[in-house]
């Protein structure tokens, strides 16, 4: 695997395709700078060698050129987490961008316009890459969060550095964490999977039950097996439709040996309502016009066992509703179960949009061994699936 850290950039131009899709505020003030932050430190190698960065990304939907979605806004927030001054070049191709990348010195960073003013980017169109690939030496793939799409700055770009393309140290560190789960991981490998939907998790289910010793279900998918069990769950959330394949699941982790921990005991509410009543009861026999929000503590004792004994961990997804504070104890509890059992030796890996924001949300986030940055493109990799931006580079 060609990084960074294989590739002196001493008078080189690195194109580096970086994932700047940041949140802002209705002023266009970035809100959460992470994954600007995550970029730094291949940017900053670069730089040290004595080359030039050229940076791009996209920024939300636009459907052609708008200006709320202007990279521009981001600049002085990247310059300041980066600590140099950051050109910024109004197109991301044509004239404009080809001036500004060949006035590049060594040393220097410039920002071009956001990818997604072109159709061509999302279409993958060669012509579009081919245009982009003129700006820089070395390229560069420093962007986890749109591997899995093959866009014509993650994938299609490539072909035109057969021996100058490179992981960058964001997207190899995110290569290198997932493969400690899925193929170099100490035993007992537990994953945890929450959030409310099987379905969505269904082929991450199916593909890491090879590689896990135990499986923690919580979150909304809880109710979908505890029915498919004969269970009565009262008005909370399931998909009727997936009992089948609930049972199924159950079926195959036995085959294959792996322990299956549903919730025992969840909070249960009267509404779906931070104010609502609650009581804690058994799993199997939450009242009618009652719904699950929360794993009970019987559970989380469970949990606790299993998490503390495990060498690997994989967490993705939250174990009830943590969004509202009267039910987000089930969520922080297992944090502090990872962060002990990782504190104790153990591997562990977080990602999926809902995890990330809860462990950031209850700072947990210096207390895992990794936290992803792409949700989407980390789920297909917990699928089985070969990534587009990371095949184009390994090819």
């Amino acid at each position: 695997m060609k990084t960074i850290f294989d590739i002196n950039f001493k008078d080189k131009k690195a194109l580096i395709r970086v994932d700047f899709n940041v949140p802002l505020d209705a002023n266009f003030k970035v809100t959460d700078a992470t994954r600007i932050e995550a970029a730094k430190p291949t940017i900053d190698k670069i730089i040290e060698d004595g080359g030039s960065v050229i940076l791009m990304s996209h920024l939300g939907r636009p459907k052609g050129v708008d200006s709320q979605f202007s990279l521009q806004h981001i600049v002085s927030t990247v310059s300041e987490i980066l600590g140099l001054p950051v050109q910024f070049a109004s197109n991301c191709i044509g004239d404009v961008a080809q001036n500004a990348a060949s006035n590049l010195k060594s040393g220097e960073i410039l920002l071009l316009e956001n990818l997604r003013f072109y159709n061509e980017e999302e279409a993958g169109d060669v012509d579009f890459a081919s245009k982009l690939a003129k700006l820089g030496d070395v390229y560069v793939n420093d962007a986890f969060g749109t591997a899995h799409r093959s866009h014509a700055s993650t994938t299609i770009i490539a072909q035109f550095f057969p021996q100058n393309k490179c992981f960058g140290a964001l997207l190899a560190k995110e290569i290198e964490s997932l493969n400690k789960v899925l193929k170099n991981s100490q035993k007992p490998v537990t994953a945890v999977l929450g959030g409310s939907k099987v379905s969505s998790k269904i082929t991450v289910i199916e593909n890491i039950l090879d590689k896990v010793d135990h499986m923690i279900i919580g979150g909304g998918m809880t109710f979908t097996f505890v029915k498919a069990l004969g269970g009565s769950i009262g008005n909370s959330i399931c998909e009727d439709d997936k009992q089948e394949l609930a049972l199924e699941i159950l079926r195959l982790a036995k085959q294959k040996n792996v322990q299956i921990h549903i919730p025992v005991d969840v909070v249960a509410a009267n509404a779906f309502a931070n104010d609502a009543q609650t009581q804690i009861v058994d799993v199997k026999n939450i009242p009618d016009g009652w719904q699950g929000l929360d794993a009970g503590p019987k559970s989380l004792e469970n949990f606790r066992k299993v998490i503390l004994e495990s060498k690997t961990i994989l967490w993705n997804g939250p174990l009830g509703v943590f969004e509202m504070e009267n039910f987000a104890n089930g969520t922080i509890q297992l944090g502090n179960f990872i962060a002990e059992a990782t504190q104790n030796g153990a591997f562990s890996l977080v990602g999926g949009g809902d995890s990330v924001a809860a462990v950031k949300q209850f700072g947990f986030e210096d207390k895992m061994s990794y936290v992803s940055t792409g949700g989407g493109a980390m789920l297909e990799m917990l699928e089985g699936k070969i990534l587009p931006g990371i095949a184009a580079i390994l090819d």
